[in-house]
């Protein structure tokens, strides 16, 4: 029994340790006022996006590109129709994008932004644009988008995320998981990182990156299984302070069912193990340079969050089962022990979202009694996160289209 307590301790002090420091994050977040920025020059952009068989939902997101407040002469869209099989070009046209066809067997977001870009390149060069925004083709902006990226742009930072909010928060229990997660991440670490001026992360989509970035990589080369997060490390490691901009919201899609869930967040468990192994060492060499902070914040959040748990489940399975093949322990021990894990697992991730769900409460496009009942199962879509990082490490991974299909306009979900 000494053991198992020694045992639990250190398991304790690891996880404060590896995220302690993010309760600090939230007081910052809850007290400290917003940073301003005063309004942006007129930087010229060029949007991208890479579809795949999206012909449902890629033309809503281009109608509110062009709804924007930002001077329309200075944005351009660009589409790559990545090995469609319907009429994603087409829609993509009749609204008024540039769109290039790909047809490869290299799979991947990253390929197809590479191909994009390099036909950008081909025809304008790379400086013809102060920046390339990123998106999805399921993504919705609201009106002002463009215009407060902007201004964070204007303000010397060469690569910004948005606030993603999601435009079926409250369709299921996993879509709702999904949404209260990012919400999370954006009001809770990005938003913190950014008043202490180190380095936030992008998540998905919704960035925007300035030309000297796509001139440094010569495009878009990162091609792990989450390129976003490997954009991220490796624009960390160069010293590069991501900004954050909470005004600029993005909704998007979110998977509602749960297999079609299991089969991208797979991807995603995979891809953080990808990251630690190819950038792992480099951001712990990064921990002991003036780019301590924010080389450390990232670490955390990729290592930790997938080691941790696992370790976890392995120590009290092993514990549990150690007391009862010894009779140094009760059954009733071994079930207690089990229990008050799973319910303080259950307290600590239903109040992270419900002091996401509290203070996030007016920009949540769902119906109030659904917001609350999806609350209780928050915790539940967190543990399913358990089996899927075992069944990464023995199935076979590779990149998969998720197909959307949540044809809606940025009316409809403001009158949610």
């Amino acid at each position: 029994m000494i053991g198992f307590w020694i045992i639990s301790a250190i398991m304790a002090i690891l996880s404060i340790l590896c995220f302690g420091y993010q309760f600090y994050y939230l007081l910052i977040s809850l007290f400290r006022p917003s940073k301003q920025f005063k309004e942006g020059g007129r930087n010229r952009f060029a949007v991208l996006i890479a579809a795949r068989n999206e012909e449902n939902v890629i033309g809503n997101l281009i109608d509110s590109i062009k709804a924007q407040t930002y001077s329309q002469e200075l944005v351009d869209v660009y589409v790559v129709a990545d090995n469609c099989t319907d009429a994603t070009a087409e829609v993509s046209r009749k609204h008024g994008a540039t769109v290039f066809t790909r047809l490869s067997e290299k799979k991947g977001k990253g390929y197809a932004l590479d191909f994009l870009l390099q036909k950008i390149r081909e025809r304008y060069g790379f400086d013809v644009y102060d920046g390339y925004f990123v998106f999805d083709a399921d993504n919705l902006l609201d009106p002002h988008f463009i215009e407060e990226m902007n201004r964070v742009f204007s303000a010397d930072y060469k690569i910004v995320t948005g606030y993603r909010n999601s435009k079926n928060f409250g369709a299921s229990w996993v879509s709702f998981g999904y949404a209260i997660w990012f919400l999370r991440e954006a009001r809770y670490l990005n938003k913190p990182r950014m008043l202490l001026n180190t380095s936030c992360t992008i998540s998905g989509t919704g960035f925007l990156m300035h030309r000297d970035i796509v001139k440094k990589y010569n495009g878009w080369r990162q091609h792990l299984l989450v390129e976003d997060i490997q954009f991220s490390a490796e624009n960390i490691l160069d010293g590069e302070i991501i900004g954050y901009c909470e005004n600029a919201i993005l909704y998007d899609e979110q998977p509602e069912d749960f297999a079609l869930s299991w089969t991208q967040r797979l991807r995603w468990v995979r891809g953080h193990i990808q990251i630690v192994g190819h950038y792992g060492l480099k951001l712990l060499r990064g921990m002991f340079s003036p780019n301590f902070s924010s080389c450390y914040d990232f670490l955390m959040n990729i290592f930790p969050a997938v080691v941790l748990p696992l370790l976890g489940i392995f120590v009290g399975v092993g514990q549990t089962i150690y007391m009862l093949v010894t009779q140094k322990g009760s059954l009733g021990v071994a079930l207690l022990f089990v229990l008050g894990a799973l319910l303080g697992s259950y307290f600590f991730f239903f109040s992270t979202a419900a002091l996401t769900l509290l203070t996030e409460w007016k920009r949540i496009k769902a119906a109030p009694g659904r917001k609350i009942a999806y609350l209780f199962l928050f915790p539940v879509f967190m543990a399913t996160y358990l089996p899927i990082a075992v069944a990464c490490v023995f199935q076979k991974v590779e990149w998969k289209p998720i197909r959307h299909t949540v044809a809606v306009t940025l009316n409809d979900i403001e009158h949610k």
